[in-house]
């Protein structure tokens, strides 16, 4: 019974951990509600007076970025401010002949008068974070916006974000990602449904009542010296941007995020491209937890509640392993419930947190309707929507898992970026793209054989009990065996 016993508290454990996280998104949803019926009272620059208008530095930290640098560049020039007030900074650590392309692309640029420079570094010392505190040196702006390779902001980008700095006490100002190609194939409709659901309910709903948010490392723009203040970028973590956010909250900066100014970006179309891109997200999640846990506890500056929003912000991507340990563990138990008749009550006790689900099911559906609209139609399509993220988002739980395990203990690993595709224009040909990973990852295999684990979870509903079988968890099952299946076979085969 040891065995069992240890199974059964690990699995209690991890299923409450999700329970208190999907409360947690339900607080956050009614402080997304709740903000609808608010007013925006901000103090804001008056740009129709000239001696208002600040000077910014626009910052674009870019690396090997063959396929969008043009196009970012371009964009770039059609920011519409005035010109006088405003420097572009290309921060280029390539290793590739983008050097030589961008350098010629940027002298052009600059020969029309844009206040634009070309700036590089002979190693990359800190990754993202060193070439942005290397640009922050010699940047000439009182504000700071930053932008990766793939975002494509419109023209009057600056003018809706400005204005908020008049407040002297806000610190940063952050813009909802949009997605370019959203409806490209359903690997891009899954992250376009996560992002929005980040983009909607948590930062509105953590914003609102003054709870720690984050910039999202792009398509917001800083306050000069509140980055100082906050002690500048620091690249020990692989999410530099939520650890500077954090270090500028505790030192109560506040930060101002607008949900009705969307910043168009482009989804990765490649199942590899998408990994890499969760690995560091959730692996610099959990870095950060190490690094920011003391500081919140500590602090005096800030509220229990918003503590306590805190930490569950820090631990979002710790959510994974709860969910991988609660699907690894859900076979064994299946087995034990029919087993061990005794441990009836405790089954019964456990069958509430379903209303974990269905909390989340709600939460994403205000999100859903936010951007699609609502009506019948719109909520069976959201139906199915969710039921393939929360599956999809459950084959990922290994990999993000692992992720989550180096950052709790410490593991270092290379800052890998997120290839970009310029996808609307090369349409299928991102196959031929020089930056994406050949090699398939080892934890592939491993998902392949969770697939068929989860398969025998769905064969063991019609063989355990003596009723003619026990299908309470076979939904669950079927999910997950659905998610690792795709996420096996679209990493087998590369295919977006």
């Amino acid at each position: 019974m040891f065995l069992e016993y240890t199974i059964i508290v690990i699995y209690t454990i991890a299923i409450i951990l999700i329970f208190m996280y999907a409360l947690a998104q339900l607080n956050l949803l009614y402080n997304y509600l709740s903000s609808k019926k608010k007013t925006d009272n901000s103090e804001k620059f008056d740009f129709s007076n000239p001696d208002e208008i600040p000077f910014v530095t626009i910052q674009l930290p870019v690396y090997n970025e063959m396929y969008v640098m043009d196009r970012l560049l371009d964009n770039m020039a059609k920011m519409d401010y005035p010109k006088d007030k405003l420097e572009i900074q290309v921060l280029d650590d390539s290793t590739d002949e983008t050097v030589e392309s961008t350098r010629a692309h940027v002298e052009k640029l600059a020969a029309t008068g844009l206040d634009i420079k070309h700036i590089t570094r002979t190693d990359r010392t800190g990754f993202k974070a060193g070439a942005l505190k290397e640009g922050l040196k010699i940047a000439k702006g009182e504000f700071i916006a930053i932008f990766d390779a793939d975002f494509l902001p419109q023209p009057n980008w600056l003018k809706r974000t400005v204005p908020y700095f008049k407040n002297e006490k806000v610190g940063v100002v952050q813009t909802r990602w949009g997605h370019i190609n959203r409806n490209y194939s359903l690997l891009t409709k899954i992250q376009a449904f996560a992002l929005d659901a980040h983009f909607t309910l948590e930062q509105v709903g953590r914003n609102s009542k003054g709870h720690f948010i984050n910039f999202n490392g792009t398509a917001g723009i800083w306050r000069k010296t509140c980055i100082i203040d906050a002690g500048n970028w620091e690249g020990d973590t692989l999410t530099e941007d939520l650890d500077l956010s954090y270090r500028a909250q505790l030192k109560n900066w506040e930060f101002k995020y607008l949900e009705d100014v969307e910043t168009p970006a482009e989804l990765p179309v490649v199942i590899s491209a998408a990994r890499s891109q969760q690995f560091r997200w959730n692996k610099g999640g959990a870095e950060n937890f190490r690094k920011m846990l003391k500081r919140v506890i500590t602090s005096k500056n800030i509220s229990f509640k918003t503590k306590i929003h805190g930490l569950l912000h820090l631990l979002n991507s710790t959510m994974f392993l709860s969910i991988f340990t609660v699907a690894i563990l859900s076979i064994p138990m299946l087995y034990i419930k029919n087993e061990y008749a005794h441990l009836r009550n405790y089954f019964y006790v456990m069958s509430f947190f379903v209303t974990s689900t269905i909390i989340f099911f709600v939460c994403y559906w205000f999100m859903y309707r936010n951007i699609y609209g609502s009506g019948f139609k719109k909520f069976f399509s959201y139906i199915g929507m969710f039921f393939t993220f929360f599956s999809i988002a459950m084959g990922f739980s290994l990999h993000n898992s692992i992720a989550v395990i180096e950052g709790h203990i410490g593991k270092r690993s290379e800052f890998v970026r997120t290839p970009k595709f310029n996808i609307s224009t090369l349409k299928d040909s991102w196959k031929g793209n020089k930056y994406l990973r050949k090699k398939i990852s080892p934890h592939v295999i491993i998902e392949g054989s969770l697939m068929l684990y989860f398969g025998f979870g769905l064969y063991s509903a019609f063989v355990v009990g003596d009723q003619g079988g026990d299908f309470g968890l076979f939904p669950f099952h079927l999910m997950l065996f659905i998610g690792f299946g795709y996420v096996f076979f679209k990493s087998l085969s590369s295919k977006a």
